[in-house]
């Protein structure tokens, strides 16, 4: 990710942001929420430019990115109060991205820790189970420092 001008990203997302934030002032009642791909990749790229992570091809199988150590992390964004596991990570950041293009770190660490929760629990039929943001943040209290995976910015 170090080819990457930092400071233009954040630009372009804050606009992005700025510009839904616009369109819906503009046409009360319509929502432009970014979503589906978009809010994965742009969730991808701002973890990884935030944690200084090495991007896999989209779309990778378990992981998106890994650290400089090589231990691999699966990124979930989302703008609502889930987000959807099909199989348990090595390790799991998840963000929710703020309405200004910013985003709110809710779980780093392990991703046995969140996999756990699903222990028991009978496979939905979209083959994905669901957790809660307020799960998520409660568990990330538990999570040792040294598990965690250090913001670079």
């Amino acid at each position: 990710m170090s080819m990457i001008d930092h400071d233009k990203f954040r630009a372009l997302v804050t606009e992005l942001y700025s510009t839904v934030n616009e369109l819906e002032a503009m046409f009360p009642g319509r929502h432009f929420t970014p979503d589906g791909h978009m809010v994965g990749s742009l969730g991808e790229c701002l973890v990884a430019d935030a944690y200084n992570l090495k991007l896999k091809t989209a779309s990778n199988k378990g992981y998106d990115a890994v650290t400089e150590t090589g231990l691999e992390v699966e990124i979930k964004a989302t703008q609502s109060n889930t987000v959807a596991f099909r199989s348990q990570p090595q390790h799991t950041i998840i963000i929710k991205i703020l309405r200004d293009g910013t985003f709110e770190e809710i779980y780093n660490g392990p991703g046995a820790f969140v996999w756990e929760q699903f222990k028991g629990k009978r496979l939905p039929s979209n083959g994905q189970f669901q957790v809660s943001l307020n799960k998520l943040r409660q568990l990330n209290q538990t999570v040792a420092q040294e598990d965690r995976v250090p913001r670079a910015i």
